[in-house]
């Protein structure tokens, strides 16, 4: 299975930027809480934060596809590296 560090270094500086938004809308959210903001608008970013793990869980699959495919000899067969992405498919669908 490949590791974060053997990807492509662009494409981890990607993931880790997004990540730093997504953190910051979690205390943007945390602070609107601490402050009694309506709650209407705290669901509001709420619904935003979970639209950006989604689009990150994105980005992160289809890097780690690209990965895979382009290093077959990572595993023991094609076969087995496709039921993996399918799998990560399936999960980040749910």
């Amino acid at each position: 299975m490949p590791t974060m560090t053997e990807m492509n270094s662009d494409t981890r500086q990607e993931l880790i930027d997004r990540l730093k938004r997504i953190e910051g809308q979690a205390r943007g959210i945390q602070k609107m809480i601490d402050d009694g903001r309506d709650c209407e608008q705290v669901m509001t970013q709420i619904a935003a934060l979970k639209a950006a793990t989604h689009a990150l869980s994105g980005e992160m699959l289809e890097a780690w596809t690209i990965f895979c495919m382009s290093h077959p000899d990572r595993f023991a067969s094609p076969e087995i590296a496709a039921r993996k992405m399918v799998d990560l498919v399936v999960k980040n669908s749910r």
